[in-house]
């Protein structure tokens, strides 16, 4: 092991932090750091922030996944498999979406995962949309529609999240 103060080891040392973390926790994997769209450096994700962070990455699933199966129930589904995150483990179950909804759910969960602005406001608020406009079109759609679906189905987190 190498030496701490050592050059390598200040480098290697957020690495093995996060493995550290990973191996010792069933927990979906997230990225903590690495650089951002404008090559700006993330920071590592506070417990609170992670928490809140998996809990805005379940919605995104959900919702699309209800979109997906309303809107799309006669094209073919596959499982949903991302690089950088692990959807079972999110939603405790895979995901099966059409590939243009595979598409989204890679552009929602990457551009989620990246945000640089802490706290993240929602993105109706925010000052800089990251999204591209085709898929902002997209997923506003796909929030109208699950949402009201949701909400219908007498999803009681739903509504608490609407509120809170």
């Amino acid at each position: 092991m190498l030496r701490a103060g050592t050059a390598l080891a200040v480098l290697l040392e957020p690495m093995q932090a996060m493995l550290n973390f990973v191996s010792t926790r069933r927990l979906p994997v997230l990225p903590v750091s690495g650089a951002g769209a404008a090559g700006r450096r993330a920071r590592a994700l506070s417990q609170p922030e992670r928490r809140r962070l998996e809990r805005d990455l379940q919605s995104l699933a959900r919702f699309i996944e209800v979109y997906c199966r309303h809107r799309h129930a006669d094209v073919s589904k596959r499982p949903v498999e991302l690089k950088h995150h692990d959807i079972a483990a999110l939603t405790g179950r895979p995901v099966h979406l059409c590939p243009d909804c595979t598409r989204l759910i890679t552009h929602a969960f990457t551009k989620r995962s990246n945000c640089p602005l802490r706290p993240k406001p929602q993105c109706k608020h925010c000052p800089s949309h990251c999204y591209h406009p085709t898929y902002r079109k997209k997923i506003q759609e796909v929030m109208r529609f699950s949402g009201m679906k949701i909400l219908m189905s007498g999803r009681l987190d739903y509504l608490l999240h609407l509120l809170f």
